[in-house]
């Protein structure tokens, strides 16, 4: 998954040559992006991924006797639809959903041909990257995600295939569908972009919306095809997805000001970040008061 984001990153590099220069446009921008707090979470991010990749490809093997006990009744009726495909399809679909995954990447790009959009490509270039970072941290270490879920992948039920390739520990990685979930965030972040550029669109939105959930819809259908996920794992993925892609730019709408500052903290036990929000008393109005009541006195007086 990291080298498709990588490859993506690369040739939306070179996408602004195609749009306009960034003084040729002139607006007010979108989106507040601290370059040093979104590179350090993506830094962050790719670092710890890089050791949960490892370690969710390297589970221990689908024993014989889990092998011989699973049970495709206790699957819901959505997931049974997964158990009713062609095992010899599977290795045409799984190649159609790892090469289709590269252009749905790649789809932001055509922001860049955006007049409203193409000064400010650094800034989206980095939440772009800050989002699927996000996306695949959520994957690799959410409650939800292979690394402390089991579920089977559809190809272990299938007795078309040898005992090697079903006991294969990749087999616990069914649950969820982390193709679909890049999918759905990269159209539902270029959808959520354009319509905060262009919000005289109206109803108009809605239709770049449901036209975001056609990619990782397709992708949905070739990954249940592939024998890799069932439908509630792609819809999982999906649902995850679409929520960063809208997620991330709306966050980054908020301007902090001097008062939000950010950190680093270590101690014996750990390490993290550290958020410190500064909270002001209207003190000039109190002053005020106080001196109107101080003069009131000395009148009195």
């Amino acid at each position: 998954m990291k080298y498709l984001f990588c490859l993506s990153a690369a040739i939306i590099l070179c996408a602004p040559a195609f749009g306009n220069s960034p003084d040729s446009v002139k607006a007010e921008k979108h989106y507040h992006v601290n370059r040093p707090i979104v590179g350090a979470i993506i830094a962050a991010g790719l670092f710890s991924d890089y050791f949960a990749i490892s370690r969710i490809k390297g589970k221990a093997n689908i024993s014989d006797e889990e092998l011989h006990a699973i049970n495709p009744d206790i699957l819901n009726s959505m997931d049974r639809w997964g158990l009713q495909q062609n095992p010899a399809d599977r290795d045409r679909y799984k190649q159609y959903s790892d090469i289709g995954q590269i252009p749905v990447i790649l789809l932001p790009c055509l922001l860049a041909f955006d007049k409203k959009i193409s000064k400010d490509w650094w800034d989206l270039l980095l939440m772009y990257a800050e989002g699927h970072t996000i996306t695949f941290t959520m994957y690799n270490y959410s409650p939800l995600g292979p690394t402390f879920q089991n579920k089977y992948r559809p190809m272990a039920y299938y007795s078309e295939f040898t005992n090697s390739e079903r006991e294969s520990g990749n087999n616990r990685n069914s649950f969820y569908s982390g193709h679909v979930a890049s999918c759905a965030y990269s159209t539902f972040f270029m959808a959520k972009v354009y319509c905060d550029y262009h919000p005289d669109m109206g109803c108009g939105k809605y239709l770049w919306y449901t036209a975001a959930a056609v990619p990782p819809l397709v992708m949905s259908y070739l990954r249940v095809k592939a024998l890799d996920h069932f439908p509630s794992d792609d819809a999982v993925g999906l649902a995850l997805g679409a929520a960063i892609g809208i997620i991330i730019p709306q966050l980054h709408k908020v301007s902090f000001n001097k008062d939000v500052s950010f950190g680093m903290f270590t101690s014996p036990d750990a390490m993290g970040l550290s958020v410190r929000w500064t909270l002001h008393k209207p003190i000039h109005n109190s002053r005020f008061t106080m001196q109107n009541e101080s003069n009131g006195i000395n009148r009195a007086l």
